[in-house]
């Protein structure tokens, strides 16, 4: 994995482009409206002020997703042959030491959803699962050092 590389899956990035779309539809549509004037007698329109913090956080929006466009890499499921070993884009299913299994997808920072099972690489969890292997054991270093098995990968199409 490439350092300061943007990684999305097909939804991410289908919804990045959504997004994208949306925002720069609803900024031609705010331009195209009557504009407040800059002055209300000898003060500044607070309407006037107040559309352009609109204008400026749409803009700022617009351009975080740009760059997002213009430097993102797809998660695709790696060759047959290395499907045993957990990267990006893996459904790996965990086996705690209670006993319990829990199923999380690995994806990048931007699609994280912890409440879905969707972990980023970069996470403490994520990073020791990148590279492991099904039957093998990790450690994870948060406040407690926690081990689990990895019982299961899958990667989806």
């Amino acid at each position: 994995m490439e350092e300061g590389k943007i990684y999305l899956t097909k939804e991410g990035l289908e919804k990045t482009k959504k997004q994208y779309q949306d925002l720069w539809k609803i900024r031609k549509a705010k331009s195209a409206d009557d504009i407040p004037q800059f002055l209300q007698s000898e003060e500044i329109n607070p309407e006037y002020l107040s559309f352009q913090e609109d204008l400026n956080f749409l803009e700022n929006k617009i351009s975080e997703l740009k760059y997002i466009l213009k430097n993102f890499q797809l998660i695709e499921p790696p060759a047959k042959a290395k499907r045993e070993v957990v990267n990006l884009g893996a459904q790996v299913w965990l086996e705690s030491k209670n006993n319990q299994i829990d199923k999380f997808r690995i994806v990048g920072h931007l699609e994280t959803n912890p409440f879905e099972g969707e972990i980023s690489n970069e996470s403490p969890l994520g990073q020791a699962l990148l590279g492991h292997k099904t039957g093998e054991e990790i450690i994870v270093p948060l406040a407690v050092k926690t081990k689990y098995k990895i019982k299961k990968i899958e990667y989806r199409r």
